[in-house]
C-alpha cells in the first residue's frame, strides 16, 4: 500500500496567516512553489496558491502588501494523514476540488501532497483519472 507519507513533498515552508500577500507571493518564488499552507499560531487555516493571489487580490485591484495570507484562506483546511492510502488522497482531492493536499501526523504538517506528486508516483489509469476530475472542477 502507498500511502501519502510515501509520496508527498515533506518539510514544506508555510506561510503565517497574518503575512502580506506581497511577502507571501515572494516566499512562493524563493522556494519554488506555487502554494502554501497558511498557519494562525499552530493552527492550519488552509491552503494558498497563487491562483488564489493573481485571481482574488491582483484581479480585483487589491493592494498585495494590505492583504493577508489569512484573508484568503478561509474556511476549512481539507488535509489527509500521512498514513492514509494514497487511493484516500484520491478521493479526497476529487471530492474537493483541490489540487494540493496538506498532510498531517498527530496534530503536524509534515508534508504536501500535489497532484505533481501523484503524477510521479502512480500508474497513468489513476493519476488520468484525478487529473480529468480536477480539470471539470470550476
Amino acid at each position: 500500500m502507498t500511502t501519502a507519507r510515501d509520496i508527498m513533498t515533506p518539510d514544506p515552508v508555510c506561510a503565517d496567516s497574518d503575512d502580506s500577500v506581497l511577502i507571501t507571493a515572494a516566499t512562493m518564488r524563493e522556494q519554488g512553489v506555487g502554494a502554501l499552507p497558511v498557519f494562525r499560531g499552530n493552527q492550519l487555516r488552509g491552503m494558498i496558491t497563487d491562483r488564489d493571489i493573481v485571481i482574488g487580490v491582483i484581479g480585483q485591484g487589491d493592494d498585495p502588501s494590505a492583504v493577508t495570507a489569512g484573508d484568503l484562506a478561509q474556511g476549512e483546511a481539507v488535509t489527509i494523514q500521512a498514513d492514509d492510502d494514497v487511493d484516500e488522497a484520491l478521493t479526497t482531492m476529487t471530492e474537493h476540488g483541490v489540487r494540493r493536499l496538506p498532510v498531517m501526523d498527530d496534530g503536524r504538517l509534515v508534508g504536501v501532497l500535489a497532484q505533481a506528486d501523484v503524477a510521479r508516483a502512480l500508474p497513468d489509469p489513476k493519476v488520468g483519472k484525478l487529473v480529468a476530475a480536477l480539470s471539470s472542477t470550476p
